[in-house]
C-alpha cells in the first residue's frame, strides 16, 4: 500500500526548509510562514505527511519516544534506534540469533507444530535484521531436528527431494 513515493524520500532525505539569500556574501537564512510560495509549501506538507504515517500506526509507549522528533527522518531514525539498536547491538543480535539457530533442537514434550513455530520466529528475527539463510539450509535443519521416530520419513523426503 504505498500512499507516495516521494514520502519515503522525505523520511530518508534532510528535512526540507526554505530558505533566502541576504546580504551580498550570499548567507541563507530560513524563511518565515508568510514568505513561502506554494512549492515551499507543498515540499513542508509531505514532511508532515510522512510524520504523520510513521505517527498513526504506533502505540503510547513508542509515540514518547519519538514525540519531541521535528521530521520524518528524526522519527524514522528513532524507531531504526529503538527496533534494531546501533550497528553493534545489531550485529551482537544476528550473532545471538544465529548461535540460537545453530544449537536448535526440538524439546521433548514439543509437537512439530510448536517447534516449527519456534524455528520460524528466530528465522524471521534474522531476516528482519539484514541476514539471511539460504532455503535449503533451512530444509536441512528440520529435517536434522525432527525427533527418531520420523528418521524413516526424514530419508525418504531426502531421497525424493534430492537434499
Amino acid at each position: 500500500m504505498a500512499v507516495d513515493f516521494e514520502l519515503w524520500d522525505v523520511i530518508c532525505d534532510i528535512p526540507f526548509v526554505p530558505t533566502k539569500n541576504l546580504s551580498k556574501p550570499a548567507v541563507a537564512i530560513p524563511m518565515t510562514r508568510k514568505e513561502f510560495n506554494d512549492t515551499d509549501r507543498k515540499a513542508i506538507e509531505k514532511n508532515f505527511q510522512a510524520k504523520k504515517i510513521l505517527v498513526c500506526g504506533i502505540g503510547l509507549d513508542e509515540y514518547n519516544k519519538i514525540s519531541a522528533c521535528q521530521s520524518a527522518k528524526e522519527i524514522w531514525k528513532a524507531f531504526q534506534t529503538t527496533h534494531e539498536g546501533t550497528t553493534q547491538v545489531k550485529q551482537s543480535k544476528i550473532d545471538m540469533l544465529t548461535t540460537e539457530y545453530e544449537l536448535f533442537r526440538m524439546k521433548d514434550d514439543e509437537s512439530i507444530q510448536d517447534m516449527n513455530t519456534r524455528f520460524t520466529s528466530i528465522i524471521n528475527e534474522i531476516y528482519s535484521l539484514g541476514e539471511s539463510i539460504p532455503r535449503n539450509k533451512l530444509v536441512r535443519k528440520i529435517l536434522s531436528v525432527l525427533p527418531s521416530s520420523g528418521v524413516s520419513k526424514v530419508y525418504a523426503i531426502k531421497e525424493a527431494k534430492d537434499l
